[in-house]
């Protein structure tokens, strides 16, 4: 029955098919695909842009920086201050014990020191001078580590007096160092006995004691207002030649200062001849009083310091026009008043004191005056310390000799204005 199916089904489809062409037959023109016009692809016309080249009116300098270069440093005026001893430390030498005295700015710097850090020998201070900002320090001459020789004329005891610097707080640093600086105290081996009365003084230590390496004596040329040295030392007849005499003072005790007696000469030599003694007499200043010269002490400024003006000479016949200048200087405590040898006295219609103290002057005019150019003969004493007889009022005082020169006079000419 299947197969009767599939014949009959395969008759009718080609009699459909026989149909088709019978009908597209007799002359009729079977359709054809439509055609369209090819078309060619358009070309795309590329557009102006927008945006226009941008021009400088200059050319562009613009580089990349390049790395800074160090910039020369300037000349500085430095000099560099190296450390000077400072005189800190001060000793009374008893009978029996040593007394000394250290200032707690030890090294002159600003800086105090720890009191804990500084011993004498073994021992502590044993007391402080808030005040003075003073550490003392007190020990049998055997005591503390002392240690004692011998020579021909001395017994000497020597401490040693130990700075052992501790850190700052927590921090690792210190701003002073290790230091060790040696006292001694020397007595001498044989005594003078005298059967003459004694007269016992107390004199506090601080205006009696003082280490003569500590004090030092200057004389110094000056310009014309007192404020700065002179750098030359060319002088003409008539001109004033102004002088000053300092005592540098590295202790807190206040000195005065004195020019005992200057002596003008052609050669360094204080001796030679010809000389000319313008002060004299513990402090007489003779030149305006033998020659009618304007030279004067000046008032004084500071107690440390005097001030004196020498009207410029010459020796006369001498061809050389040098002068060299040595005057004998002392300084004592200005807690000693001013007297007949302690003095700065010039002659102004009358004898006047540059501190005022007119009377201490009495005795320049009793004191006899030589002849104009010339020396009463007296000479120089010797530097170092002296005091006087111990049966009147003790004063301590030191003294030295300064040269200065040479300083060179010249002569006016004929028509120059004086």
């Amino acid at each position: 029955m299947a197969m009767k199916w599939t014949a009959v089904c395969l008759v009718a489809l080609a009699l459909f098919g026989s149909g088709c062409d019978a009908q597209w037959g007799g002359g009729a023109v079977k359709p054809s695909p439509p055609r369209y016009p090819k078309q060619e692809p358009s070309k795309q016309v590329p557009h102006e842009p927008q945006q226009t080249k941008q021009t400088f009116e200059k050319p562009l300098t613009w580089k990349y920086p390049e790395e800074p270069q160090p910039q020369p440093q300037p000349e500085v005026p430095f000099e560099l201050r190296y450390p000077v001893p400072a005189a800190t430390v001060a000793v009374e030498c008893r009978e029996k014990d040593a007394h000394v005295e250290v200032k707690k700015d030890m090294f002159g710097i600003g800086q105090f020191i720890n009191p804990a850090d500084l011993t004498l020998g073994t021992c502590g201070a044993v007391a402080e001078d808030t005040a003075a900002q003073v550490l003392i320090f007190e020990s049998q001459l055997h005591d503390c580590g002392s240690s004692l020789t011998m020579t021909e004329v001395s017994l000497i005891y020597t401490f040693t007096l130990n700075y052992n610097p501790q850190p700052l707080g927590g921090a690792p640093v210190v701003r002073t160092s290790k230091a060790a600086v040696i006292v001694e105290c020397h007595y001498p081996r044989k005594h003078n006995v005298s059967s003459l009365p004694l007269n016992p003084l107390w004199i506090p230590f601080s205006a009696v004691k003082i280490a003569e390496e500590f004090l030092y004596f200057t004389l110094k040329l000056m310009t014309d207002d007192w404020q700065y040295e002179r750098p030359i030392y060319q002088y003409f007849l008539g001109d004033i030649i102004n002088i000053e005499a300092v005592v540098k003072q590295f202790f807190h005790v206040p000195l005065r200062v004195y020019v005992d007696n200057c002596v003008a000469t052609l050669s360094p030599d204080v001796n030679s001849n010809p000389r000319y003694a313008f002060i004299e007499n513990h402090g007489c200043l003779l030149d305006a009083r033998i020659t009618g010269s304007d030279s004067k002490f000046m008032a004084r400024t500071a107690e440390n310091k005097l001030q004196f003006q020498l009207e410029a000479f010459r020796f006369q016949g001498a061809e050389s026009g040098l002068l060299y200048i040595t005057c004998h200087l002392k300084a004592t405590s200005t807690a000693y008043a001013i007297d007949s040898e302690h003095r700065a006295c010039s002659y102004i219609n009358g004898w006047k004191e540059a501190s005022g103290v007119d009377a201490a002057c009495g005795s320049c005019e009793s004191g006899g005056f030589p002849a104009s150019g010339t020396s009463s003969g007296s000479s120089l004493s010797n530097p170092g310390r002296k005091n006087r007889d111990v049966s009147e009022s003790e004063i301590f005082e030191w003294e030295g000799d300064v040269t200065l020169g040479p300083i060179s006079i010249g002569e006016k000419l004929a028509g120059e204005k004086v």
